[in-house]
């Protein structure tokens, strides 16, 4: 079992910055690669970030390339979400997600086995 906490979340300005963290426990943290889901009221949960479990391989959707950036600290067992140049249509919940035995970076949510319980990040205009 793998119990995972996101942190950071909040209310910025269109064009600000924010760093998320998930501090992940229960299982060797380096076994599993690590994503960033988002869902946005009313709509699909959708794919954000990810990264392989050595850190080497990362992997980003279309909309959030050359602003966002993941990163993980395996000494630490946090994966990191640096958010850059917000836009308000980055409103949503944020969720990081693990998935056990993955060396690379995967991208859809059937993927992972594990999940947070989610952090609102709200971007105003």
């Amino acid at each position: 079992q793998v119990q995972l906490v996101e942190s950071g979340g909040g209310l910025v300005q269109a064009g600000g910055s924010l760093r998320l963290s998930c501090a992940a426990s229960g299982r060797t943290f380096s076994t599993y690669a690590m994503g960033w889901f988002r869902q946005a009221p009313g709509k699909e949960r959708e794919f954000v970030a990810s990264i392989g479990r050595n850190g080497g391989n990362t992997a980003y959707a279309g909309s959030v390339k050359g602003r966002f950036s993941i990163s993980r600290d395996n000494t630490k067992n946090t994966v990191y979400l640096q958010m850059n140049s917000l836009k308000p249509e980055d409103t949503a919940v944020y969720y990081c997600a693990a998935d056990f035995g993955a060396l690379l970076a995967t991208i859809t949510v059937r993927d992972y086995d594990y999940w947070g319980q989610g952090t609102q990040v709200t971007v105003s205009s």
